[in-house]
Parts: C-alpha cells; sequence; structure tokens
C-alpha cells in the first residue's frame, strides 16, 4: 500500500487533488467539488488534533467492531458519515482545495505529524491505521470526481 508518509505517494495524491477544477463533477454522490473538499479536508485534521467529533457510546463500539473490514478494503460509495464532515453550502473552490493540499501535504514531515492516537469513532490507532485511513478516504474521493 502507498504511504501518506512518504513525500513520492504524498505528491501523487497531491498532484491529483490539483487536477480538481471547480467544474469537476462527481461520478456518484450528492457533493459538490467544493463541498467534497471541505469533507476530507474536516477528515484529515483530525489526525492532527485540529477536529474535536464528538462520538455517542454506540457509535464509538461500531466503530471498534468495523474498523479492520473497513480499513483493510475500499470504501464504499455513498457510506455515512459524521454530521461534523458534511458540508451542503457552497464554498470558495480554490480555498478549499488549496487547505486540502496544505493539510494533505502535512503527512509527508513523516508520523510526527499525527497528534492523536485515539480516533474518535476508530479507536485505537496505529501510524499504519491511520495511513490506511487518511489515503483510503482522500482516494476514494478524488476517484468520486474522476481523478
Amino acid at each position: 500500500m502507498k504511504s501518506i508518509f512518504d513525500t513520492t505517494n504524498n505528491q501523487e495524491i497531491i498532484f491529483r487533488i490539483q487536477k480538481l477544477t471547480p467544474e469537476s463533477q462527481a461520478v456518484w454522490g450528492k457533493m459538490s467539488v467544493d463541498q467534497m473538499c471541505k469533507h476530507t479536508n474536516e477528515a484529515l485534521i483530525v489526525a492532527f488534533g485540529e477536529n474535536k467529533v464528538k462520538v455517542n457510546f454506540v457509535f464509538r463500539l461500531l466503530g471498534r467492531l468495523m474498523k479492520n473490514k473497513v480499513f483493510n478494503s475500499e470504501f464504499k460509495r455513498n457510506s455515512p458519515t459524521a454530521k461534523e464532515f458534511i458540508f451542503t453550502d457552497k464554498y470558495d473552490f480554490e480555498a478549499s482545495k488549496n487547505e486540502l493540499i496544505t493539510n494533505f501535504s502535512r503527512f509527508a514531515e513523516g508520523h510526527q505529524s499525527i497528534k492523536i492516537t485515539d480516533h474518535p469513532f476508530w479507536g485505537k490507532m496505529t501510524y499504519d491505521d491511520w495511513n490506511k485511513l487518511m489515503w483510503n478516504h482522500v482516494d476514494h474521493h478524488l476517484r468520486q470526481f474522476g481523478v
């Protein structure tokens, strides 16, 4: 598997993000390209301790039970997401895209970029877990927009 912590692999994702335009259309799902950039950015800054997501007990338990299956397969289309990651307004595309690029590139600094080891939904996280989650999630949404 490719690594968010590897400079070359990290740049591969950034190159794909850079291909997005305000006119990029989703192949599936309801999000616009600006909403997708906001969504993916907010999900990845959880790793930096910059987005505190509140998850009730039932969902924390569910996340821990599903973790291995989800982390070791492709993300499914139209999967449910936490309310903190749902964006329905119109956003400045360039600002959202640049924020996503800036934050994704932080992973290339190495493992020290990760500031939390206990994800609010998935539970205890290793660096390999963070790599799988972040790579698969961002890749999933870039494929959603054809890049």
